[in-house]
């Protein structure tokens, strides 16, 4: 069984949403496959939620400190 990894690093499109992840081995996915594998607990401090229209969303796990939001991280190119 594979470990869960952390997120580290996000990208963003113009709109400021994230596009990609960059977990802490320095692989990267496109938020959609993100999306499914912290679905599968393969991705550790993050859950996904669902918005109004029904698109769904990673988002880190509550813990009170806003640093590690998704939002927060560094970003990468």
């Amino acid at each position: 069984m594979k470990e869960s990894s952390k997120i580290v690093k996000v990208k963003k499109n113009n709109e400021g949403d994230i596009t990609d992840v960059m977990l802490q081995n320095g692989t990267i996915y496109p938020i959609k496959e993100a999306i499914m594998m912290a679905k599968e607990n393969k991705i550790e401090g993050v859950n996904v939620g669902k918005a109004k229209n029904g698109r769904e969303f990673l988002r880190s796990d509550p813990n009170g400190y806003e640093s590690d939001n998704l939002d927060n991280l560094p970003t990468f190119n």
